[in-house]
């Protein structure tokens, strides 16, 4: 992988990792047309480029995570609630973990989720119109457990962990900024785990030449670098992706995500059965 490559990359983590339209599905994409999708660097690297988009949501709600107005009990309910909505994801993805690499290889899979995950987003404001819970901390354990579960869906690639969380925080009643919020917040440690599960605990390559995330990192300068380079430019493009979603979310809603996932499925499934992208 090149430098540019991996900025590209990046670049498409950073824009699409917390908006409802699949950062996975846009990476895989990615990664086809610029003909790297099969190499072994490249699916780790986009898995590893998600510290970068984590640190980004750390920094702009530090406030949530690290409130120093918050009380002792306050502060623990959240990281509480945190934990419980992130347990369906950590153990449904360990013991599906192979079945999601053989998906991360599937453009068609990632066609049709985003067509289909598109046209249920047109109607999730009309859905889910009447919010009750407005703030994190009316979020009962139950509910933040019921969103976990409901983020699961995304690991099929091109549904969008953002997007089934949200949905899952609206049909639990949340706010529609609210939904958003606690997806961001879930995202943390979501993604922090299945970034060390890949790095630490994954064995890459084939049987007789396993080894572990880091040390394809560093086995090489290029890996390094573009690995670096890669987190940096993702936090940056997605601290600029989660300002815009939130002012945007305020005033319009979901419908313009949903038309764009259309869109972008129906062009993908043309460009596939086209021969213009391999299957």
């Amino acid at each position: 992988m090149s430098i540019l490559e991996a900025i590209v990359i990046a670049i498409v983590e950073g824009l699409t990792e917390f908006l409802p339209i699949s950062s996975t599905g846009h990476m895989i994409i990615a990664s086809t047309i610029l003909g790297i999708h099969k190499e072994e660097f490249t699916k780790l690297f986009e898995v590893a480029i998600q510290l970068g988009a984590i640190l980004a949501v750390v920094v702009l709600y530090w406030k949530k995570f690290f409130a120093p107005n918050r009380t002792g009990v306050d502060r623990w309910q959240f990281y509480i609630k945190l934990g419980i909505g992130v347990l369906p994801a950590l153990i449904l993805g360990f013991i599906f973990s192979d079945n999601i690499d053989a998906m991360l290889e599937s453009p068609t899979t990632v066609a049709v989720t985003m067509l289909v995950g598109g046209i249920v987003l047109l109607f999730i404001d009309t859905l889910f119109n009447k919010p009750e819970v407005h703030q994190d901390e009316q979020i009962s354990y139950g509910k933040a457990f019921i969103t976990g579960l409901w983020q699961t869906i995304a690991m099929i690639p091109g549904v969008s962990r953002s997007a089934a969380s949200i949905i899952g925080g609206m049909q639990q009643k949340f706010t529609r900024n609210l939904a958003a919020e606690f997806s961001f917040f879930l995202a943390v440690p979501t993604m922090f785990a299945a970034t060390a599960y890949s790095l630490f605990l994954k064995n890459w390559g084939s049987p007789g030449v396993m080894r572990k995330g880091y040390e394809i990192i560093v086995e090489s300068k290029e890996n390094t670098v573009a690995f670096i380079v890669g987190n940096v430019t993702a936090f940056i493009i997605a601290m600029l992706a989660i300002r815009f979603f939130i002012q945007y979310l305020k005033k319009y809603g979901f419908k313009v995500f949903g038309w764009y996932r259309i869109i972008a499925g129906i062009i993908l499934l043309i460009l596939l059965f086209t021969g213009y992208i391999k299957r």
